[in-house]
């Protein structure tokens, strides 16, 4: 494995303690010679065309303009799902009321500010370049600005330091880009390359580039099947896995290569290898409340929906028609003391898999379509913020790291402006791997994300996700934050921080938060894709979406967006026996009314 000196990555120089606004490629021997480089914010370029020579499903052509009858929708849950489920509807000139239990928007890509201004996540998000139905609806909602594009390579970090990486970086795009960063990544030995590269060739991958949608019915039927047992079975090395496919595994499904589906490993891989940008990475600005959500949210209430936050739905009210089909006649709701029963044409639950659980009434298990819901759980998983007092991920020699500390501690009561400039930010801007911790991917918000999470005169904000979760969840917080960051205590036995940034000794950890789900994404074992309920359920006048729902993609921000515009899509095509119910269902109340008075 090589080591540190000959990296390739992203630092970022902030010009006298302003936020940072540019970006350099640097190796690790020519950090005193940055060079200046434009930051790419847009999505007007070095984006996947998903239209073209790939998969049907997971880029629908725009939908028709709707001619029907105007609907009224309420949507429970303000998460991705439902917010990309009310755009469409909005734009198709429906009436859209949305209900979210907590008092803020986002769901699983939420945020939210703490009472001493801190951003806190509830995960780490980052977006692929074949996000396309995302970065659809980032456009139409003004936010295409609002992502900032990462040097096109996977970074890997390990022990002391050493940099693995999956260099895509190369004149000639897909499939030779790939190619190339399989063949000459240092993260591998040469015979685990070898080994690595066999099991790719022989993988539904190669089909992808000339028939795209068999490549994918051939995934889709791999779903029975471990990754691990998949990729073992075609001559790839438990090494591979271990130090490189676990870490990407964990990153995508919060799962190993044992446990996670060949499904959803080699959905990404066929789209690495047939799309040039799809393994490219971008990062929020900022906080998602502001830079993700916050956009959304006012798209929705300039085109006329409504948000009702705090508002929690206890019960889904329902019937029977004579003929034994069930049809929904309301949402029970409650906020504190307060109640009240919605009404509306067309329901969506926008829920996760514990959330949709504790929604839908016992008796719809019945139905098989509603009974499979139960046989998918979720992930737990626990992402801890850290804010340091200097700059962990600059990979600097260990003596001078040592020496500068020295010389920045005797200059803090003499010239502080000179301490601040020897401390100023340099390190990885960009999502972040390691096989070598708990925490399997991580980032330096402060410089990947800059906008709300660079302070001036402070270090660091390391996003880390524990995976798997389940060790930490029964944990207070104290005990997590001690755990991820107790090197700091110059124990030198433990594998967190300190040992794979060594440079960073005697650094601090000035503050802290913890943000435990104990079901977020829904566990993508094998053989569970076929419990994926579709946004189309028996119930004519109730639709589910959701990133766990039936879609082509996997269990993501871009799966969410994708379930959105297919629940959409069903409810305008039922739009005329949506109103006959409505209709039916407004006469049955007035002749109910018209009895109880005689």
């Amino acid at each position: 494995m090589a080591a540190a000196a000959a990296t390739t990555a992203s630092l970022c120089f902030p010009v006298n303690g302003n936020r940072t606004h540019f970006r350099v490629g640097f190796s690790a021997n020519q950090l005193r010679r940055p060079r200046r480089l434009t930051v790419r914010s847009d999505l007007d370029s070095d984006v996947s065309d998903m239209r073209v020579n790939a998969p049907k499903g997971l880029f629908p052509p725009e939908p028709e303009h709707y001619k029907g009858p105007k609907l009224k929708v309420a949507i429970i849950g303000a998460g991705l799902a439902g917010m990309s489920t009310a755009v469409e509807l909005l734009d198709q000139g429906h009436e859209v009321d949305i209900y979210e239990s907590r008092p803020f928007i986002g769901g699983k890509v939420g945020s939210f500010v703490d009472k001493r201004g801190n951003h806190i996540e509830m995960g780490l998000h980052v977006f692929f370049g074949c996000y396309n139905n995302l970065f659809r609806l980032l456009k139409k909602v003004g936010a295409d600005k609002n992502l900032l594009v990462k040097d096109h390579t996977h970074t890997f970090v390990n022990k002391g330091g050493e940099i693995g990486e999956l260099d895509f970086r190369f004149p000639i795009g897909a499939p030779i880009h790939g190619m190339r960063a399989f063949l000459t990544t240092n993260q591998l030995g040469t015979y685990d390359k070898a080994r690595n590269a066999l099991a790719l060739a022989l993988s539904p991958v190669v089909r992808a580039l000339v028939d795209p949608d068999g490549a994918m019915q051939i995934i889709r039927d791999l779903d029975n099947v471990s990754f691990s047992e998949w990729f073992m079975s075609k001559g790839g090395t438990r090494k591979s896995i271990q130090r490189m496919w676990d870490p990407v595994a964990y990153a995508l499904g919060f799962i190993d290569c044992d446990n996670i589906s060949a499904r959803c490993m080699l959905t990404i891989f066929s789209l690495f290898a047939t799309k040039t940008e799809a393994s490219l990475l971008r990062m929020l600005k900022g906080s998602p409340d502001v830079y993700l959500s916050g956009p959304i949210k006012k798209y929705i209430m300039d085109k006329g929906g409504r948000f009702h936050l705090r508002w929690g739905c206890r019960e889904i009210l329902y019937d029977r028609s004579a003929d034994g089909g069930i049809y929904v006649t309301g949402l029970a709701m409650s906020k504190a003391t307060q109640k009240k029963t919605v009404k509306a044409d067309a329901y969506v639950a926008a829920c996760d898999v514990p959330g949709i659980k504790r929604l839908l009434p016992q008796n719809w298990r019945e139905s098989q379509f509603f009974d499979n819901i139960y046989k998918l759980v979720g992930v737990p998983v626990v992402t801890v913020q850290l804010r340091y007092n200097g700059w962990v991920t600059e990979l600097r020699d260990l003596e001078r790291a040592r020496l500068e500390n020295l010389i920045c501690f005797a200059f803090k009561f003499i010239n502080s402006e000179m301490a601040r400039q020897l401390r100023q930010a340099t390190g990885l801007d960009n999502l972040l791997y390691t096989p070598d911790a708990d925490f399997s991917c991580f980032a330096d918000l402060a410089l990947a994300s800059p906008e709300d999470y660079y302070l001036e005169g402070q270090g660091s904000l390391l996003q880390c996700v524990l995976t798997p979760g389940d060790p930490y969840m029964p944990l207070p917080n104290d005990e997590i934050i001690k755990r991820v960051s107790k090197q700091y205590e110059a124990n030198a036995c433990v594998i967190q921080v300190l040992t794979l940034f060594p440079s960073s000794q005697g650094l601090e950890v000035t503050w802290s938060s913890v943000v435990k789900i104990g079901q977020s994404l829904y566990r993508e074992g094998p053989g569970k894709d076929p419990f994926r309920p579709d946004q189309k359920t028996p119930i004519n006048n109730f639709f589910l979406a959701g990133s766990y729902t039936k879609q082509d993609y996997i269990d993501s921000m871009e799966g969410a967006t994708l379930s959105g515009r297919q629940a959409s899509a069903y409810i305008c095509s039922a739009g005329e026996e949506l109103v006959a119910l409505r209709k039916a269902l407004a006469a049955n109340e007035e002749s109910q009314q018209v009895a109880a008075l005689v």
